[in-house]
């Protein structure tokens, strides 16, 4: 697949956010994303190595790629932005609220939408509507499908056998995760990777997810969400 350079966003830190499109037009396209959490290495290397297998691919898809998000999180080991917010809290979700900036970790920011790498995202879904979103993370093996996405999830988890989850469990406010189906019907797999160490390499997360995810980007189920 040909990949176009997209005008770029910057971070806080006016790193420059890179996004990638394909040259197909459609009314839909599929998000991949990364490093939304700038410690979550393992996404991040994730999307590097499927995109580096997109690029050699022949059959053309409506795709749009942004490969590590919150640069600046990412350059300082740090899950929050340079403002430490938390970039996965701070979406214009309904359920939106104002939290304590003492908890470093899921903070919001000061209203919803302040954050320059979330202005970019949302700038590319006004322009190439997403119609299914992946988004890449590391926490512990889990698909957690929000939207009309179960499908998704089932099928790549005949590849991984990660667990499946609708709910992790507690409330996200301002996530990709509400923010997607509520405001674009667009569904969206948050895609948690086990975390790297010793005897669990990079290499070998990316092997456990090799083959569904490049499975699922060759099926007619992904056509689905792009129509």
């Amino acid at each position: 697949m040909n990949f176009l350079p997209l005008k770029s966003g910057k971070t806080v830190a006016q790193e420059e956010i890179k996004a990638y499109k394909t040259e197909t037009k459609t009314k839909k396209y599929l998000y991949l994303l990364a490093g939304v959490h700038g410690d979550e290495v393992e996404g991040i290397y994730v999307l590097e190595q499927l995109f580096n297998w997109l690029q050699q691919e022949a059959h053309e898809l409506p795709l749009v790629v942004l490969p590590i998000l919150n640069l600046d999180g990412h350059q300082a080991q740090t899950r929050t932005n340079a403002h430490h917010v938390d970039l996965n809290r701070n979406l214009p979700t309904t359920s939106w609220q104002l939290t304590s900036a003492e908890d470093p970790r899921y903070y919001g920011g000061p209203q919803a939408l302040s954050e320059p790498e979330n202005v970019y995202l949302v700038s590319l879904f006004k322009k190439y509507h997403p119609g299914l979103i992946i988004s890449f993370h590391s926490w512990k093996p889990l698909l957690n499908y929000n939207g009309n996405c179960q499908q998704v999830a089932e099928f790549i988890t005949q590849y991984n056998h990660y667990p499946l989850e609708a709910d992790v469990g507690y409330p996200t406010p301002g996530s990709l995760g509400e923010y997607g189906p509520s405001c674009w019907q667009a569904p969206v797999l948050t895609y948690e990777l086990p975390p790297f160490t010793e005897e669990l390499s990079l290499k070998d997360i990316w092997a456990q997810n090799e083959a569904g995810l490049k499975a699922f980007l060759r099926s007619e189920l992904l056509q689905t969400y792009l129509s």
